[in-house]
């Protein structure tokens, strides 16, 4: 080894004074025109680091870094205080926004964020949403839906039905107050009432994984209640996007009878077909690389065309994963493949863009806290009470009926999805948008303390109990 180092230094040095000696052949042969300019690249000064940092690679770069690192703390700090991690990394998103870091350091806030290369970081949030509406999508269990059919319906919709008419029924008295300028009252009211009925199927799922439910009765019915409620909601949804898309009842008739031929034509026609491509691919796919391909295509197709007729790629996204062949052992593994890189690198630059978009500092004076309070109880009160209604009439006892709506009443990331896409339709302005962000925060994080309060004193309670497998 002690012989082998001169000899490298010197074949080193050797090469680096034969470079600098056909560099200096080279110029001397072809010397630069008198007067000329040197290559673009060359006549810019040097930026040094801050402004190397704004260009817009190295910006993503920085951007995601700090969101990733901020969401991952959040999110581990919630969940020791017994809140959902994605409840935490929200908060990050807010955090980074006006509401604290522009308002402590807004030369910071102005760096890391400034309008303009945003884009690049709201197109990465939607892919990275997409993937995970596909993942819901692959959640919902249409045969265990078949099974609970009679009841969920009856409490889902229920549950659905109460906070759409109370929510419409806000927007018509607050009207004045809450909508922008130029936005039709149809388009804020139904947003608003949407906005109320919102069950965020995932979470409510995680939840129920947590304490041990998932597997009991009020956690079966709470997940097939949630699932028809989320597909309720997103059809209502497509539908009053296509009637912004299109301004009027007449323009979007074209877009929700192209969406109503899609859905069975998706699952009656295409299904057959996917069940048997999967199932070819499977056989001959080790690696699991062509199958996700293959479900990524369908992903991409479906959320194109929603996208294409006036509905929204969301849309198409969620009804992909529906599609998708059933049974855990496939669909298990294919969503921890498409959602691993995207939890963890995606969604946060998602919640980022939220936090962005909520700003604390546009509610001025009690009215508008009053006004956010109200969002807050009408919210509650109708998804929790319309639930808890349902769910008594179908036979079941207060307490479990209680649960239920506890459980209904969690709204989360989807509900954010939803908040955004009224958002960049122009239909909820920046400051209504902040109080429904803040209704659905609270909302969720009372989920937990409620579920406690209803297992207090009475632990036998055969549609509560906790599978001892779980504990």
């Amino acid at each position: 080894m002690r012989k082998f180092i001169p000899w490298y230094a010197a074949a080193m040095l050797a090469s680096a004074l034969a470079i600098a000696a056909l560099v200096g052949w080279g110029q001397a042969l072809y010397p630069l025109p008198a007067g000329g300019m040197p290559w673009p690249g060359a006549a810019a000064p040097d930026a040094g680091l801050t402004g190397r940092l704004q260009q817009p690679l190295a910006l993503l770069l920085l951007q995601m870094l700090v969101i990733i690192a901020a969401s991952r703390l959040l999110g581990r700090v919630f969940r020791r205080i017994g809140q959902p991690a994605v409840i935490g990394e929200i908060f990050a998103g807010i955090l980074l926004g006006p509401s604290l870091l522009g308002w402590l350091w807004p030369q910071a806030l102005g760096f890391l964020f400034p309008p303009a290369a945003l884009a690049p970081l709201q197109l990465l949030s939607q892919i990275g949403v997409l993937l995970f509406m596909f993942a819901v999508g692959l959640e919902v269990d249409l045969p265990e839906l078949r099974r609970q059919a009679r009841t969920a319906l009856l409490i889902s919709h229920a549950s659905m039905l109460l906070p759409l008419l109370l929510g419409m029924g806000l927007a018509l008295a607050a009207f004045p107050l809450l909508a922008g300028p130029g936005v039709p009252f149809y388009a804020f009211a139904l947003f608003l009432g949407i906005a109320m009925c919102i069950t965020a199927f995932p979470v409510l799922a995680r939840i129920l994984e947590e304490r041990g439910m998932l597997h009991t009765p009020v956690g079966r019915l709470a997940i097939a209640c949630a699932a028809i409620g989320d597909v309720s909601a997103w059809c209502l949804l497509a539908l009053v996007v296509a009637l912004v898309h299109a301004h009027g009842l007449a323009g979007a008739g074209l877009s929700v009878v192209l969406a109503l031929l899609f859905v069975p034509g998706l699952h009656l026609l295409a299904r057959p077909a996917l069940q048997r491509g999967f199932g070819t691919v499977l056989a001959a796919d080790r690696s699991g690389a062509a199958t996700v391909a293959l479900a990524l295509l369908l992903l991409l197709a479906c959320s194109a065309f929603t996208e294409a007729i006036g509905i929204h790629a969301l849309f198409g996204a969620f009804l992909a994963g529906t599609a998708m062949p059933a049974g855990a052992a496939f669909r298990g593994p294919l969503r921890e493949r498409l959602l691993g890189f995207s939890v963890v690198g995606l969604l946060p630059l998602f919640f980022a863009l939220t936090g962005l978009r909520t700003q604390l500092g546009l509610l001025h004076g009690a009215q508008d806290w009053l006004l956010c309070g109200l969002i807050v109880a009408v919210a509650v009160a109708g998804k929790l009470g319309g639930t808890l209604l349902a769910a008594r009439l179908t036979g079941s006892g207060w307490r479990e009926a209680f649960t239920l709506g506890v459980l209904m009443n969690t709204r989360g990331l989807v509900e954010l999805i939803v908040l955004n896409v009224g958002y960049d339709l122009g239909i909820l302005s920046a400051r209504v948008f902040t109080m429904l962000v803040i209704m659905a925060l609270l909302t969720t994080c009372i989920t937990g303390p409620l579920l406690g309060l209803t297992r207090v004193g009475k632990p036998g309670d055969e549609m509560l109990r906790v599978p001892e497998r779980t504990r």
